[in-house]
C-alpha cells in the first residue's frame, strides 16, 4: 500500500514538474490530469485503504495570504480542496493581518491535495505579479491590487467550472473521490471564522481573463507526448 501511495505521488508531481513554467492551457490540463491520476489510483479496489487505517492531518502549509495580498488564495485552496477529498481551513493570530492556508485530510489525499495547491497558488501569483508589472505605469499601488485580485478570483471561478465539469464528465469517481467522513467532521468543528467558500463570479476584465484561464483547456493538448510520457510511465 505505501509503495503504491508514494507511486501516484511521484507521478503527480512529475506531471506538474514538465508544466513547471506553463502557459493557461498546460496549467489547466495539469490540475485536471493530476486528479484523473488520484481518480485511476483510487478507483482500483486493491489499494483503497479504509478511512479509518488512515491517519488525519490537519496542517498549515506555509503559505499565507492578508485582504492586501493575495487574497483570493483561500478561495483556490477551499477549491482545490473540495476536488482532492480534502477541506481548506485558514488560522489567524488575534489582531494580525496574515491568514495562514491548511488543509484537512487522510494522509494519502493530504499530501496530493498540497502538492496540488502550490502547484496552482505559483501560477496564479505568478500572473498576478506579471499584471501588475504590465500596468504599474499607468495606475496606482490600489488599481494594480485589484487588477491582480480580479485575475486571482477569476481564476478559481473558472478552475471551480472545469473540475465540474469533470466530475460530471465522470460521474463514477463521485465516491471514490469524495471528503472522507472524518474530514468532514473535524472540519465542521473548527467553527465558521476557520472556515471558508469557494469564488464568487466577477465580470471584470481581469477576472474574466482569469476565468478563461482557470476554466479554458483543449483536450486535444497532451502533456504526455515524447519524453513526458515516458516520464509519467516510469
Amino acid at each position: 500500500m505505501k509503495n503504491e501511495t508514494v507511486d501516484i505521488q511521484e507521478k503527480i508531481a512529475k506531471l506538474l514538474a514538465l508544466a513547471e513554467s506553463p502557459n493557461e492551457h498546460e496549467a489547466k490540463a495539469a490540475l485536471l490530469k493530476a486528479r484523473t491520476l488520484m481518480a485511476e489510483h483510487k478507483l482500483r479496489p486493491e489499494q483503497l485503504r479504509p478511512a479509518e487505517q488512515s491517519r488525519l492531518i490537519k496542517r498549515t502549509i506555509g503559505i499565507t495570504c492578508t485582504k492586501m495580498t493575495n487574497a483570493w488564495a483561500t478561495r483556490l485552496s477551499a477549491i482545490v480542496a473540495e476536488y482532492y477529498c480534502c477541506k481548506a481551513f485558514r488560522s489567524q493570530r488575534a489582531g494580525a493581518k496574515k491568514v495562514s492556508i491548511g488543509f484537512i485530510g487522510l494522509e494519502e489525499d493530504f499530501e496530493v491535495c498540497v502538492r496540488i495547491f502550490r502547484y496552482a497558488f505559483a501560477y496564479v501569483a505568478a500572473r498576478c505579479k506579471a499584471i501588475k508589472a504590465e500596468n504599474k505605469e499607468m495606475y496606482p499601488a490600489s488599481a494594480l491590487r485589484a487588477m491582480a485580485d480580479e485575475y486571482g478570483n477569476g481564476f478559481c471561478a473558472g478552475l471551480k467550472d472545469a473540475f465540474m465539469e469533470q466530475q460530471q464528465a465522470h460521474q463514477s469517481w463521485a465516491l471514490a473521490l469524495s471528503v472522507p467522513q472524518p474530514v468532514l467532521e473535524l472540519w465542521k468543528g473548527m467553527g465558521k471564522s476557520s472556515r471558508f467558500g469557494n469564488a464568487v463570479r466577477d465580470d471584470s476584465r481581469f477576472a474574466t481573463e482569469g476565468y478563461q484561464d482557470g476554466k479554458r483547456f483543449d483536450p486535444s493538448v497532451k502533456l504526455g507526448q515524447g519524453e513526458q510520457e515516458a516520464a509519467l510511465a516510469n
